[in-house]
């Protein structure tokens, strides 16, 4: 059965962004292409050859995370009605993820217990990225 994967759009800044979630997420970018470097490069005007056409990252745990930026003769709107849910094992590393992508960004919900979790928070990130952080699930 097919697992969904996010796919992230952004506005020229998506290798930046990237980096910023593998070291965030202590996770590994497997990709990293632009458009000038795609077999579409010569479909593409030249002044988006330097946006990601297609990124990966690999998570820890196997999840996977891509991203591409939106071509520049598109209007761009940003993310709009999502969160981006991390599940982890442990407080600790929740709380680690959670002040990584935090750095920059905003915080809409520290850190706290509730009912589902031993910790949550919510956050959008410097890239405008909204990401739900839950440590130690709860059995429900």
């Amino acid at each position: 059965m097919p697992h969904p994967t996010a796919y992230l759009s952004f506005n020229g800044n998506c290798a930046e962004a990237m980096r910023f979630y593998e070291a965030a997420l202590e996770a590994r970018l497997e990709i990293l292409m632009t458009m000038g470097a795609s077999p579409m490069a010569a479909h593409c005007p030249p002044a988006d050859h330097d946006r990601i056409l297609h990124a990966r990252l690999i998570l820890p745990g196997g999840g996977v995370l891509m991203a591409g930026d939106c071509p520049g003769s598109m209007p761009y709107e940003g993310i709009k009605g999502v969160s981006f849910a991390l599940n982890y094992d442990t407080v600790a590393e929740a709380e680690r993820a959670f002040g990584a992508l935090a750095a920059g960004g905003s915080v809409t919900m520290p850190m706290q217990p509730a009912f589902w979790a031993k910790s949550w928070g919510m956050l959008v990130d410097r890239f405008g990225t909204p990401w739900i952080v839950n440590g130690e699930l709860l059995p429900m």
